[in-house]
């Protein structure tokens, strides 16, 4: 991690202008929170009594849009999820003014300096949210893990939950933790394995709030405790896919692998991070082998998530088996409802299903609409996260010009390289003649915008 010093106060108006920019919205209008805090007071009615269940939640410290809180418990050689979701759809009613801004924003949009959530905070960070100070209306999902990492969904039913812990990744202790959750997340990640699944999960480079105004860019790899969690989420969505897909109904995550091309250049790159690639070994292979903790290994995972073709929705369609290939299976998103739009409707087909009930009509209609909201909003928040990075990166190496850095070639189309610098958490564009991936080239700062968010290299030698 790398403190940005910033005495002119650069970052705090950088961030206010890509606000701007970028039309990020600022609270919600007066009819949809007038609304929201009426909905927040609806007693649950529809929900069966589960708070003898000792769920806790695991997330960063901070948060408080809480959308999963879990239990594990054994069954034999199995092993029980009890996986509760935040009921959002039980304080939104379909075309009400709360669920019309929800599909303008799609998404909650994250900034270091604060977010732009999906629903007013009344629901998503109090009545929805699933927080450790009183009884919560959630979807229960129960899913059933098999030694061999085999998820199943057993059940799923709209219930009072009670959390009695909020845990944070980077405090929560393994005495926190249901007994199970290391074995859970063991079987997952072995099915993954055996199914030839591939999930790059590279550090991410993210701006940082220290407090006091003050701000920091690091490259941070996932905790422990982090992995452990998204086994439980990703059980679960592969559980809820395969019941929908069954059913013939849904609104899929889809990914495609990278093409013949991009394999081929990451093989350029790996060979010059210097990381064995035996010409016959699968990318899946190499992945399973790759440590987030090694620089080169972190930089070649960054190449190979550029190098994919992007994950995107699509609807259940007759004869067509949904697929995303780095997770090696037919996959849904339904466990961040209060962060996404399109979980709300997975969730209510998937309690439709479990009831023998038939979908809502309005619930397949959205499957039809969903993709390409959900692109748009995904695309907004990809353009925002980059043009934080971007200006964190400019404001930290402000004053630096004409100084020489060691940086890696990551990637590159011609004359025009992707570039890791090796001591700091930079990652940026250039023009070298010749560039090679996996290339080390010494790289002069030539110039800084921290206006335009913009780094110019020059080749040093």
């Amino acid at each position: 991690m790398k403190a940005i010093h910033d005495p002119t106060g650069a970052l705090t108006a950088g961030l206010a202008a890509i606000r701007q920019q970028y039309q990020v919205p600022q609270g919600f209008p007066p009819q949809v929170l007038a609304l929201a805090e009426a909905s927040a007071r609806r007693t649950p009615t529809a929900h069966v009594d589960r708070t003898a269940i000792p769920f806790i939640t695991l997330d960063p410290v901070s948060s408080t849009d809480l959308d999963q809180a879990l239990w594990i418990e054994a069954a034999g050689a199995d092993l029980i999820l009890h996986y509760a979701i935040a009921d959002v759809a039980w304080f939104v009613d379909d075309g009400d003014a709360v669920d019309a801004e929800a599909w303008k924003r799609g998404e909650t949009l994250y900034l270091p300096d604060g977010k732009a959530s999906l629903y007013p905070p009344i629901l998503s960070e109090r009545a929805a949210s699933l927080l450790p100070d009183g009884p919560r209306p959630a979807v229960v999902f129960t899913v059933r893990l098999a030694p061999d990492g085999t998820a199943r969904l057993d059940h799923a039913e709209r219930a009072l939950i009670r959390s009695r812990a909020k845990l944070a990744y980077d405090a929560v202790q393994d005495a926190d933790l249901p007994p199970a959750f290391a074995e859970y997340a063991r079987r997952v990640n072995a099915a993954e394995a055996s199914r030839g699944a591939a999930r790059v999960d590279p550090p991410e480079q993210e701006v940082e709030a220290l407090g006091d105004g003050r701000f920091a860019l690091a490259f941070r790899p996932l905790l422990r405790s982090e992995r452990h969690n998204a086994a439980m989420s990703l059980s679960a969505n592969l559980a809820i896919a395969d019941a929908l897909h069954q059913a013939g109904t849904g609104l899929f995550r889809v990914m495609a692998g990278p093409d013949e091309r991009a394999v081929s250049r990451l093989r350029s790159t790996a060979a010059g991070l210097g990381i064995a690639w035996e010409s016959g070994e699968a990318l899946k292979s190499l992945e399973r082998r790759l440590d987030q903790k090694n620089p080169h290994h972190a930089a070649f995972m960054l190449a190979v998530r550029r190098a994919g073709n992007g994950a995107g929705y699509a609807p259940w369609t007759p004869g067509e088996k949904p697929w995303h290939e780095a997770i090696a299976a037919t996959y849904v998103h339904a466990t961040a409802p209060l962060r996404r739009l399109a979980d709300r409707y997975v969730i209510r087909a998937a309690l439709a299903i479990a009831h023998g009930q038939p979908v809502p009509a309005e619930v397949g209609e959205a499957f039809q609409r969903l993709p390409t909201v959900m692109a748009r909003s995904g695309a907004l928040s990809g353009q925002i996260e980059r043009a934080v990075i971007d200006l964190a990166e400019a404001v930290m190496l402000q004053g630096r010009t004409g100084e020489d850095f060691a940086a890696c070639i990551t990637d590159a189309d011609g004359d025009s390289a992707r570039v890791q610098l090796i001591d700091l958490p930079v990652v940026a564009r250039t023009r070298i003649p010749d560039a090679t991936p996996g290339q080390r080239r010494n790289l002069r700062l030539e110039t800084v915008d921290t206006t335009k968010r913009r780094l110019t290299f020059v080749p040093a030698d």
